[in-house]
């Protein structure tokens, strides 16, 4: 289930400051393997290493991206029918959004609505409980467990 859910593989996808904010394009090789996530990418800040951890049971999963020579993003987020969606944050800097997804798993005409930002994009995850519990993009650095998130990243 998890290589269903969590195929390693080139992954494309976006981070923003805010909802509906300009989309910074993030191109990612991903490896997912007994729970470890790890890789590397290339967005308009630069290149990255990614290190961090899934859970397939729960759909949930928190990475640390490290620019080479530069600072540390946080992120933390959710896997559902179109991808990863969820928050990014840097200490109390600058926190955001994002959404990535395996590249070739949307057609070439969404990726081109995707990136130019012309489709609302609402994330929803859920608890495996039943319960609900918002989870905001914050400065804080909560881990994800027993988080649940509606999140609007893009629109």
């Amino acid at each position: 289930m998890s290589e269903e859910l969590f195929p390693s593989g080139p992954w494309t996808g976006f981070y923003n400051y805010v909802p509906g904010g300009h989309r910074h394009r993030m191109e990612l090789g991903l490896s997912f393997s007994s729970g470890c996530i790890g890789g590397d990418g290339v967005d308009d800040v630069g290149r990255f290493f990614i290190k961090g951890r899934y859970d397939s049971a729960a759909c949930e999963c928190h990475w640390t991206k490290t620019y080479l020579g530069g600072h540390d993003v946080f992120y933390r987020g959710f896997r559902e029918d179109k991808g990863i969606w969820g928050c990014w944050e840097i200490g109390n800097l600058a926190h955001g959004g994002f959404h990535i997804w395996p590249r070739g798993a949307e057609s070439s005409e969404e990726l081109v609505e995707a990136a130019a930002g012309t489709k609302p994009a609402d994330a929803i995850a859920t608890q495996t409980t039943g319960q609900t519990a918002g989870a905001q993009c914050s400065n804080s650095t909560p881990g994800i467990q027993g988080h649940a998130s509606a999140l609007r990243v893009g629109g």
